[in-house]
């Protein structure tokens, strides 16, 4: 219903970008090389212009579904910026797969209304926001990669990666700290301009509570590698912790009062 209300020139670069994805899980599993680059970039061109649509276009919407969005882009966005750096980590087909329901998601649940901005910071905080779940997603799908190609070594089988275990590693640890950085900078943000942005009366929330427990696991798990020099699964499963805690904090808090209590809130 939301997909046939919504107007062609909105729908059409959602759909593509998902068919896109879908060729590129499908594609990766088989080959690589440049045609597979150029339909990385190309799908991630049409998945940005489906946000655009979204998000420019009166009236905004907001909700957990284009979060999701937003966030399967940035993810999807660092890694083809990553591959050309590194183009023997290769496109993933599995990072290619999470693409297309995201998008999907995105038309079929657009959000809740924002009929004006009760803060000029408000787009502030949103992107801050924005930009720490998607450099966690970066690093949530890093230290996924990091633990196959360790497994991978202690069983004597191939890399799936043919990027070294260590400098694997350092890119994971790396991509948690500028998370890290970013998420402080939107619990700051919510803090100081919660009276503006219409939220200090209710600063306690759920998803505040969710939040704030993934900066603490985040926080512990840089301490912890730098103190004591923590790696492999123990590191793995912090970062898998701090992923799910903040996808709790927004994403679920707004799944619950979007689909299943039927209200909206930003």
């Amino acid at each position: 219903m939301i997909v046939s209300a919504s107007p062609w020139w909105m729908v059409m670069p959602a759909l593509g970008a998902a068919v896109g994805y879908a060729a590129l899980a499908a594609w990766a599993r088989r080959a690589a090389g440049r045609g597979l680059d150029m339909l990385l970039w190309a799908t991630l061109a049409l998945h940005a212009l489906a946000l655009a649509t979204g998000f420019a276009v009166p009236p905004v919407r907001f909700g957990f579904a284009p979060t999701l969005s937003v966030t399967a882009w940035l993810v999807l966005a660092v890694y083809a910026v990553e591959t050309r750096l590194y183009p023997q980590m290769g496109v993933r087909w599995p990072l290619a797969l999470l693409g297309a329901p995201a998008v999907l998601l995105a038309l079929l649940f657009p959000g809740t209304v924002v009929p004006a901005l009760p803060s000029p910071w408000l787009p502030l905080h949103w992107s801050l926001g924005f930009a720490s779940y998607g450099l966690l997603g970066a690093a949530v799908a890093h230290g996924w990669m990091m633990q196959r190609t360790e497994a991978s070594i202690r069983a004597g089988g191939v890399q799936p990666t043919a990027l070294p275990l260590l400098a694997l590693e350092r890119l994971t640890f790396r991509f948690v700290a500028a998370a890290f950085a970013l998420l402080t900078l939107t619990l700051l943000a919510g803090w100081v301009f919660a009276e503006q942005l219409g939220t200090a009366a209710r600063w306690i929330t759920h998803k505040t509570v969710f939040t704030v427990l993934s900066w603490v696991v985040l926080a512990v798990l840089l301490w912890g590698r730098w103190r004591w020099g923590w790696r492999g699964r123990l590191a793995v499963r912090m970062l898998y912790a701090a992923g799910a805690l903040l996808l709790l904090g927004y994403v679920g808090s707004h799944f619950v009062l979007e689909v299943i209590l039927r209200r909206g809130a930003v």
